[in-house]
This record gives C-alpha cells, sequence and structure tokens, in this order.
C-alpha cells in the first residue's frame, strides 16, 4: 500500500563569525528552503520538514539515520535547501510519488552526483547506510551497490542538477527563473557586478562562431554536448576530477584512490604563477568558465577543511580579489578580474549545468535513465 512521504530539505545555518556573503548566501538558501517547503507540501508530500542546525563535523549518513529515525515512517525525499531551484511543481510531484512505494526504491535527480534522493521505504533502504558516509553526492551509489536497491535517475534534466552552492550560482540563478524572483532576498549592493559584465561578454563570445570557449574544470559530458549544440564558438574544455566528491564511496568499500586531486591546469599554475591566469587563458580562448575548487583540491587535497575560507572562496567567485585574504587566491582573483578576455571562476555548478545558464544556452532534458 502506498506509504506516507517526508521531505526533509538540509539547510545548515551559517557558522558564527560568519562573513558577508555566507550570510546573504545562507539567507538566500533559507528562503529556497521556505520556497521548497510549500512548493513539496502542495505536491503531496505528507510533512515536509526544513532542518537548520549550525555546520559541524557530523558525517552525513550519521546525520540522515537520525533524522529518518526521528520524523520518517515511510518514504523520504532528502535535498538540500540550494537543490533543484529550477524543478517544476510536476518535478516535485515525479520525487513524492517515488517515495511514496511500497519497495524499497530510489529516484535521484543523478545518481554519481546527487544533491535530491527520493528514497521509499527508507527506514528498510537505509538500515545499513555508513555513519561515515560524507556526503549526499554519494548515497545513490551507495544504495545502488551496497544496499541493493534499484535507483532510477534524472541526470538527463541538467535543470534539475543546478545547485546553489555559492553566491556565483546565485547569480546565475536570478537570471534563469521564470517565477519567483521576487520571493528571494538575492545579492546586495554591487557585489555581482564584475560577474554580470562578464556574463554579457561570455554570452558574445558563445554566439561568435570566429571565437573560441576554455572551460576548465568537473564539466559532465551531457552538458558539454549541449554546448557544442548551442554555442557557436569553437570549444576548449579540459575535464578534471569528475567525481572529486563521491570517490570517498569508493574508499570506504576498500578501493582507496591510488593518488590524490591532480590537475593540469592547477600545475601550469605553479610553474607560471596565478598572476599569470589571464595571459594563460587568453593565449588559448576568447572567455573562460574555471572551476576553482579542482585548483583547490590539487594544491591542499579534497577535503575543504584545507582549502581557503569560504569568505574567501565566495568573494573570489565574484571577482573581488579585494576581499580574499588568501594570497595565492587573491592573486589568482586579480588576475582574472584584469584579464583582457571574460574569466568567471566558480564551483562545479558554473562548469556544469551553470555553464548552460552563464552562455546564454538551453538546458538538455531528457527521460529518466532506467
Amino acid at each position: 500500500m502506498p506509504q506516507p512521504v517526508t521531505v526533509l530539505i538540509l539547510a545548515p545555518a551559517a557558522a558564527h563569525g560568519a562573513g558577508r556573503l555566507e550570510t546573504q548566501l545562507d539567507a538566500i538558501r533559507g528562503a529556497l528552503a521556505v520556497r521548497h517547503a510549500a512548493r513539496f507540501a502542495a505536491a503531496g508530500a505528507d510533512a515536509v520538514i526544513v532542518h537548520r542546525e549550525l555546520p559541524d563535523d557530523t558525517p552525513f549518513g550519521a546525520r540522515l539515520r537520525r533524522l529518518v529515525a526521528d520524523h520518517s515512517t515511510g518514504g523520504i525525499v532528502v535535498l538540500g535547501a540550494g537543490s533543484l531551484p529550477l524543478a517544476t511543481d510536476d518535478d516535485r510531484r515525479l520525487f513524492v510519488e517515488a517515495a511514496r512505494g511500497d519497495e524499497p526504491a530510489a529516484l535521484a535527480n543523478n545518481a554519481y552526483s546527487s544533491d535530491a534522493v527520493a528514497i521509499a521505504r527508507a527506514t528498510v533502504a537505509l538500515r545499513d547506510l555508513p555513519d561515515d558516509l560524507a556526503s549526499d553526492n554519494a548515497l545513490p551509489r551507495w544504495l545502488a551497490e551496497v544496499a541493493g536497491v534499484p535507483v532510477r535517475d534524472l541526470r538527463e534534466r541538467r535543470d534539475l542538477a543546478f545547485d546553489v552552492d555559492t553566491p556565483m550560482d546565485v547569480v546565475l540563478l536570478r537570471d534563469a527563473l521564470v517565477t519567483g524572483a521576487a520571493e528571494l532576498p538575492w545579492l546586495a549592493g554591487d557585489d555581482d557586478a564584475a560577474v554580470r559584465e562578464r556574463l554579457v561578454a561570455l554570452r558574445a563570445v558563445a554566439r561568435d562562431p570566429a571565437a573560441e570557449l576554455l572551460i576548465a574544470g568537473r564539466i559532465a559530458g551531457d552538458d558539454l554536448r549541449a554546448i557544442e549544440r548551442g554555442s557557436r564558438a569553437r570549444t576548449r574544455v579540459l575535464i578534471e576530477e569528475r567525481g572529486l566528491r563521491t570517490a570517498a564511496l569508493a574508499s570506504q568499500r576498500g578501493r582507496p584512490n591510488p593518488r590524490p586531486p591532480r590537475s593540469l591546469l592547477a600545475r601550469l599554475l605553479d610553474r607560471e604563477g596565478p598572476e599569470r591566469l589571464g595571459e594563460l587563458v587568453a593565449d588559448h580562448a576568447d572567455g573562460a568558465l574555471i572551476d576553482t575548487r579542482v585548483l583547490l583540491a590539487a594544491r591542499t587535497g579534497a577535503e575543504e577543511s584545507a582549502w581557503p575560507a569560504p569568505e574567501d572562496r565566495f568573494a573570489s567567485d565574484l571577482l573581488l580579489p579585494e576581499l580574499v585574504g588568501d594570497p595565492w587566491l587573491r592573486d589568482l582573483t586579480a588576475a582574472a578580474a584584469t584579464a583582457r578576455v571574460p574569466i568567471l571562476l566558480g564551483a562545479h555548478t558554473l562548469v556544469g549545468p551553470g555553464s548552460l545558464l552563464a552562455l546564454g544556452l538551453p538546458f538538455a532534458r531528457g527521460e529518466a535513465a532506467r
């Protein structure tokens, strides 16, 4: 018989002492959580819970087990507050109905790097979930490969892969929302002015058959194909460190990655210096989207705790070098901000589904993978 469905929206609160950009991002994701809560309730969820708590060292697995034990007796939909901001009401109903099944099964927006997962009979499906599962990204793979739960996904729906993790993603989202923009607080002042100027220039590059784009980072094949279909420019792509987050699952199953994160671009910058980023890009392209988290992982490892502080990373994404405390990242940001060709810096979303928004291209839409 159909099971009750609880939607768990995870909205970690900003840490004590968070900077201005972190605080703005927290407010925007909090507003997205409220928006999700109303729309999942309208989509038929029996209960919707916005879970806010200060970030700590609790792994995702332990946190999810606790939340399921406290709040669910049937199916769950678990997602981050910044996930699925472009979802339609039909999309939300699809997740709710997937969680309502009478046998353990799952639906993810992407089985290889998820932001939202619907799980039917969650207490059964998650019975052996390890406390040390590091993030939601690896949950569908654990369900399929370890727990033996059938998993479908919607990876071809690149609009459902768009996720708000940084202020750069907020800028892209504001351009993409057809309705509901007035519900969200957005960024204050002129923080996004430099990014918006470069978005205009990059979209002109994408329309120019004589131009060339450079994209470096964790871009997915579906996004690359959409860029090649929609852009008139030639595309130079450096794909590095896809699976950076989900590699932890392989390690937990006794197959540790034999090498730490590596990046050819990071190695080139080590040799030339981060201050030469603009020159290096201009030698190869007329504009670029660069995933700086790959560069940081190559420099200091995959753990974010070793990277420059979030406030520094967010200021770098917005091309505000004067607000970046870390010397290496400040030099890289200044080089991008003063380059003679438009360069945008960001995280996974920028070079993933956000690349289509950045370049003014349509999303690819497909059916759920079987």
